[in-house]
């Protein structure tokens, strides 16, 4: 079934002005109204990207996340990793300090040594 894009657009307009109602009209940390208007914003961009892409062969320059709570142990898991590897490669130049030129260069390039 093929939607079509402007009853999507209107959809999608719609859903972004409950969704600021929500937002504007929270009451508390986790309100569920406003966590609802997040799912049907959700919708109905999902539902107006698919729209172009069937009817025109076009997308939206816009990506919606996976809500994955699992991806934020991912995140902090690479983010060491990162951490790790720049530690171990400060601690290399550190083991170059106080080399001559032509000791350097022999490292670079054991054939020159």
């Amino acid at each position: 079934m093929t939607v079509d894009p402007r009853a999507a657009l209107d959809r999608l307009i719609a859903a972004l002005d409950a969704h600021l109602d929500a937002v504007a009209a929270r009451r508390g940390e986790d309100d569920p109204a406003v966590d609802q208007a997040y799912d049907v914003l959700a919708d109905a961009f999902e539902v107006y990207d698919e729209a172009l892409a069937v009817t025109y062969a076009e997308a939206t320059p816009f990506y919606l996340g996976e809500d994955d709570e699992d991806d934020d142990y991912d995140d902090e898991d690479e983010d060491e990793r990162d951490d790790d590897e720049s530690d171990r490669a400060d601690e290399s130049d550190d083991d170059l300090d106080g080399l001559s030129d032509q000791d350097l260069e022999t490292l670079v390039d054991p054939e020159k040594g």
